[in-house]
């Protein structure tokens, strides 16, 4: 169960389930890219204020529970971890740019659910 967290005159549980898949779901998201993706993510999320609880990957899309305040907008959020990671995994895999059409890794569209107490255990099955 998410704590609850307190602000300035509020108090939230705010968690996301979003899901992003890797450009034509080619499946790049093994090995060193994988355990290198993970922690860049983690490291974007921090220096941006908000915590990713479970990530998991499966070849060709990614699965996060982040946990956020209020102040953090979902497309904002998303659109750091996808732009801030395929560019810091282009520079170290420069091969992996070679594999993808037009050098995009991730598919313009995600995926967002609102997680619940009620969710949150399916979620991290």
């Amino acid at each position: 169960m998410t704590d609850v967290k307190y602000g300035r005159g509020y108090v939230y549980s705010i968690q996301y389930h979003i899901v992003w898949c890797v450009k034509y779901r080619h499946k790049v998201l093994v090995g060193d890219i994988d355990v290198r993706l993970k922690e860049r993510l983690q490291q974007i999320a921090t220096d941006n204020g908000f915590t990713i609880s479970e990530i998991e990957t499966d070849c060709d899309h990614i699965h996060l529970l982040i946990d956020c305040t209020p102040q953090h907008s979902i497309p904002t959020m998303i659109k750091t971890l996808k732009g801030v990671s395929a560019r810091l995994l282009f520079k170290e895999f420069p091969s992996l740019k070679k594999k993808l059409q037009g050098g995009h890794l991730w598919n313009p569209s995600y995926f967002v659910a609102t997680v619940s107490e009620n969710t949150e255990q399916q979620i991290r099955l």
